[in-house]
């Protein structure tokens, strides 16, 4: 077999000395099916990669590595995050990697040598793009592990691997350290300690913008912003930072303070431009689920209750919390729902497929996979038994990424609920997230994913069937507030006044059960 990289040996570098690359540790369990949602799969995959000495690059007994490794999707938190890797149809990874470089005199810089083999090796058998963004990968491990080798600490050497998934021109494909994997696994209980700031790489413009504040928190009595882009953190610029090394630097411990500087686009009463703010950290206490009975007057004069569900993220809980919530509000007397997702940016995506289901019946296919050959692989549920079939609404808009645009898309998709509100934000990636020999985690875009009735999400998100916008208010909103004795500020949410009519556009259908 022809050599798929030259040696890299440099003449004046100490000779290579074997070196074995432990198992990589995939964050996920070989008992990936849901008894309520099926998609193809196999195993887990794990393979045996190994680092000796040698003149050659060689891989025996080649094999697709993956139809898809994960069937999963970050949510991008800075304040709080969960993360998700569902794997499925990974067949047995059996090659035997066998590389040569010059072994830094550093120990944690040769500790970094071989992760770089690791990341090297799964983006070649995984990464989505199969042309790795039209680019040689193979000369790419030899220029990187040649750019390594007189590096001192193990810092910079991450920083070139990095440097390295940059040109995939991906912007969540990314490295992170073991200090920032184990940051990157706290929220997932709902408490941390930072400023309460849900944030994302825009994948067009590579900026840090800002999806969502936590109610209450620092960063919103600080006068932070969905929308905002953040420029710097401590004084530090965040130029090709990605969201959880961004994340790391506004955790701390509560009450010391931290400087962020933002950029705030033109916005309804606020001003455009740059300004620095200074955010005492707090404890965060992220409540997933927010419920309330709306009182409703239909057109015909009757009173109803429209049970409200706001969900701000997609925990380990969130499926079981809201199918608590439904069945409250269902002994409450709700005739209706409204599902509130804005701002929500995502989180674990099996929670987003088995919230999903609560509000389905039979099989539906919840979403779709395309994998790097172009495969459309279906997400289906089995047996699905809706909780409620009252009509409902489902707000979204351009903080609403990743999970929950997939329950958005599953539930309109359907013929489940009316999509109300603005775009959301369209990211449609699927990724697997691999912890490293090292304990350093790598974050690798598989495959992408598409709604049930075959819509791209990615860069493109999805538009709802109402817009909810200030002048196409003006004359509804007199007749729907019409007979309240008190307006909560709830009740006069403009999104929420035309998702209420849309609710009775629907029972004036029958399509309530």
């Amino acid at each position: 077999m022809e050599p798929l990289a030259p040696k890299i040996i440099s003449p004046k570098s100490p000779n290579p000395i074997p070196v074995k690359l432990y198992p990589h540790r995939f964050w996920c369990s070989n008992r990936c099916k849901s008894k309520k949602w099926s998609m193809p799969m196999h195993s887990c995959a794990s393979d045996n990669v190994k680092l000796a000495e040698s003149s050659k690059l060689q891989l025996n007994n080649r094999k697709d590595f993956i139809e898809s490794i994960a069937k999963g999707f970050v949510g991008f938190a800075a304040a709080a995050t969960a993360l998700a890797s569902i794997c499925f149809d990974s067949p047995a990874f059996a090659e035997s990697l066998t590389v040569a470089f010059p072994a830094s005199r550093a120990p944690e810089v040769n500790t970094v040598q071989r992760t770089l083999v690791e990341a090297w090796g799964l983006i070649r058998e995984t990464f989505v793009d199969p042309t790795f963004n039209h680019q040689d990968w193979d000369s790419k491990l030899q220029q990187t592990m040649v750019e390594i080798f007189p590096l001192k600490s193990a810092d910079a050497a991450y920083s070139k691997i990095s440097g390295m998934l940059s040109t995939l021109g991906d912007p969540f494909t990314r490295i992170i350290s073991p200090k920032e994997y184990q940051s990157f696994r706290i929220g997932s209980d709902g408490n941390l300690q930072g400023v309460g700031l849900f944030i994302s790489v825009e994948p067009r413009t590579g900026h840090l913008v800002v999806l969502s504040c936590v109610e209450d928190s620092p960063a919103a009595r600080a006068g932070i912003h969905e929308g905002d882009e953040l420029i710097e953190i401590n004084g530090e610029r965040l130029d090709g930072i990605d969201s959880e090394a961004a994340a790391l630097k506004l955790r701390g411990r509560a009450g010391t303070p931290v400087t962020v500087k933002v950029h705030s686009g033109k916005d309804v009463g606020r001003e455009s431009g740059t300004r620095e703010v200074n955010i005492p950290r707090g404890y965060i206490k992220l409540s997933p689920i927010s419920r309330t009975i709306i009182p409703h007057r239909t057109p015909d004069g009757h009173l109803t209750k429209t049970g409200y569900v706001k969900l701000s993220a997609f925990s380990q809980t969130a499926a079981a919390d809201m199918a608590n919530t439904i069945h409250e509000l269902e002994s409450e007397g709700a005739h209706s729902y409204i599902l509130d997702l804005r701002n929500n940016p995502g989180g674990l995506v099996k929670a987003g497929l088995d919230v999903a289901q609560i509000w389905l019946d039979g099989d539906e296919t919840l979403v779709n996979a395309v994998d790097r050959e172009g495969h459309t692989l279906p997400i289906n549920m089995v047996d699905g038994h809706a909780i409620t079939h009252d009509p409902l609404v489902v707000l979204v808009n351009e903080g609403s990424a990743s999970a929950s645009e997939i329950l958005a898309g599953a539930l309109h998709d359907n013929g489940r609920a009316i999509l109300v509100g603005h775009k959301t934000f369209g990211k449609g990636k699927i990724q697997s997230v691999t912890e490293l020999h090292d304990g350093s985690a790598l974050f690798v875009t598989v495959a992408k994913y598409l709604s049930p009735a075959l819509h791209d999400i990615d860069q493109v998100g999805i538009t709802p069937d109402v817009q909810c916008t200030t002048d196409m208010l003006s004359s509804p909103k007199e007749s729907l507030l019409k007979n309240k004795s008190s307006v909560s500020s709830l009740e006069a949410d403009s999104c929420i006044m035309v998702a209420e009519h849309e609710l009775d556009v629907q029972e004036s259908k029958g399509t309530a059960s």
